[in-house]
């Protein structure tokens, strides 16, 4: 007999991961902001902009962990667990993007920050919804949700880069970091991991006139 209530549980998960996954979105706006201020005041007053939302979010996480101040119940669902006590995912990705828009080349910076959200969105939705062929050694991970950011990884990758072996770099890099590093923050690895390894190959592919 089917145990309808672990049906009912993962349907509730997959509520809750959608809506948080839907607010990870509004990550995209740090970008647009970036790309905004930049192409009306320079990369420079671009990164201060995202360094001022950085230093405003360390604030309000500091705020509500250390004063453990009652927010209201429908933000605090969006924090993971493991978040309630610690920073919020949004901080660690405006750390990842003012690293990899400061020193990587555009387009690299801006594919490996699309990988870490929309990869990431990919991997937990498809892996709470479909999950079925779980890792034993990496908790809450399943091979379709790992499937599924690296196809959504490499389609990005096809859009944005020159090249289809800059575009497997990354999006095995991101799909990697996402899988393997359980115990960091993946939305400031990917973007630095992903990142680097594409400015790399980058630079080799454009080295041996291969771009």
């Amino acid at each position: 007999m089917r145990d309808k209530s672990k049906d009912n549980k993962k349907h509730w998960d997959f509520k809750k991961e959608l809506k948080r996954k839907g607010i990870h979105l509004l990550s995209l706006l740090f970008l647009l902001s970036y790309v905004f201020c930049g192409s009306v005041w320079g990369k420079k007053i671009a990164l201060l902009l995202l360094t001022f939302l950085l230093i405003l979010f360390l604030e309000i996480d500091f705020i509500r962990i250390k004063t453990k101040i009652k927010i209201p119940s429908f933000i605090n669902s969006l924090y993971r667990e493991k978040e309630k006590n610690r920073l919020g995912g949004h901080v660690y990705f405006l750390i990842g993007a003012i690293i990899a828009l400061a020193i990587f080349n555009f387009k690299i910076a801006l594919v490996a920050l699309l990988m870490t959200t929309f990869g990431d969105i990919a991997a937990s939705l498809i892996g709470v919804k479909f999950g079925k062929h779980w890792l034993k050694k990496i908790p809450n991970t399943a091979w379709e949700g790992i499937i599924a950011e690296f196809t959504v990884d490499l389609i990005i990758g096809f859009i944005f880069l020159p090249h289809w072996i800059l575009v497997l770099v990354m999006a095995l890099t991101a799909t990697f970091v996402e899988t393997v590093f359980t115990h960091a923050d993946d939305n400031m690895l990917i973007p630095i991991f992903s990142g680097f390894n594409g400015q790399i190959t980058l630079m080799i592919l454009d080295y041996f006139n291969m771009i």
